[in-house]
């Protein structure tokens, strides 16, 4: 398989890496009906340890079983599923080969108690990502967090690790806790920080929300004002994050969020085209849909990708 000259220009700006790791980057972005095009949609299925089992699966029950979402991605043409440990064994050998993997190394849950501090479990490492044959690793950041210096140690020497190995990383850089409002999760001015910090911690693909026109931070207001920053439109304001994102130099994906309607999902997708994102990371607004729901919906997605809807 050769890389179109969109994929090459994409890698190229991955100056400092291994060739492990820039091939690993390829077979992510050569994959499925979007392979070649420089987009990506991925599949993230950690929701279980997030929210629970019921809050995740019970609007599809089918969902419950690893080898559902294992399926789905591939059936869709998707360029990766990214889920953790216990979720990519289940499906491991039967799917092996099919649909890069992404192994989510650290997870939250909804049982601790509001004054614990926002903060993840490492629950996975580099090795186990290379014994399942993952294209990446996943691992989640909470700028905004008492916790987010540990968080940043944490992934700093687990990506050390992985590209050491040949592996990519991938870092969900998730605004919240006790710095931030729950506003200012979502802003603007918090949403391009967020992506500039993965970023600087070396990240090879950023998750980051779709962001408001909201700013949080007194001293970021006054540089967006007087530097007349376009935030107005949801297309601007991705634009703003590839920005921050050294200048769309690093592939950014962005999240689906809670389940909604089809049509705020293709709107969000349009969006994130217009503002030269890479793609959508949709897990709760596909898997959450019967399963022929879900295919049309990530189908339009891809044909809004190509620039054909």
């Amino acid at each position: 398989m050769r890389a179109t000259r969109i994929v090459q220009k994409i890698l190229a700006n991955y100056e400092g890496e291994t060739p492990g790791v820039k091939a690993n980057l390829c077979r992510m972005l050569m994959h499925g009906k979007l392979g070649g095009s420089g987009k990506m949609i991925i599949l993230p299925v950690d929701q279980g340890f997030e929210h629970g089992p019921a809050r995740s699966f019970a609007a599809n029950p089918e969902a419950y079983d690893p080898h559902y979402h294992y399926q789905l991605a591939i059936d869709a043409g998707l360029n990766a599923y990214a889920a953790p440990l216990g979720m990519i064994e289940a499906g491991a050998d039967t799917y092996a080969g099919q649909i890069p993997t992404i192994l989510k190394c650290n997870s939250a849950n909804s049982l601790m108690s509001n004054t614990a501090g926002k903060n993840q479990a490492i629950t996975a490492g580099v090795d186990d990502a290379l014994r399942l044959g993952c294209s990446a690793i996943g691992f989640t950041i909470y700028p905004g967090s008492d916790c987010a210096l540990e968080m940043f140690e944490e992934i700093s020497a687990m990506r050390e690790e992985a590209a050491a190995k040949g592996v990519a990383t991938v870092i969900w850089s998730y605004p919240r806790g006790e710095a931030l409002s729950k506003q200012g999760e979502t802003a603007i001015d918090i949403a391009a920080y967020a992506a500039q910090i993965a970023a600087l911690l070396g990240a090879h693909v950023i998750k980051i929300k779709l962001s408001t026109d909201h700013l949080e931070l007194g001293e970021a207001k006054k540089v967006y004002e007087a530097q007349g920053i376009d935030i107005a439109s949801q297309a601007a304001r991705v634009r703003h994050c590839m920005q921050a994102a050294f200048n769309g130099r690093r592939i950014v994906v962005f999240s689906g969020g809670a389940k909604k309607g089809a049509d705020s999902v293709y709107d969000d997708a349009r969006a994130i085209r217009d503002g030269g994102g890479n793609g959508s990371i949709i897990g709760r607004n596909s898997f959450q849909r019967p399963r022929a729901e879900a295919l049309d919906m990530l189908g339009k997605l891809v044909d809004i990708y190509r620039g054909k809807a």
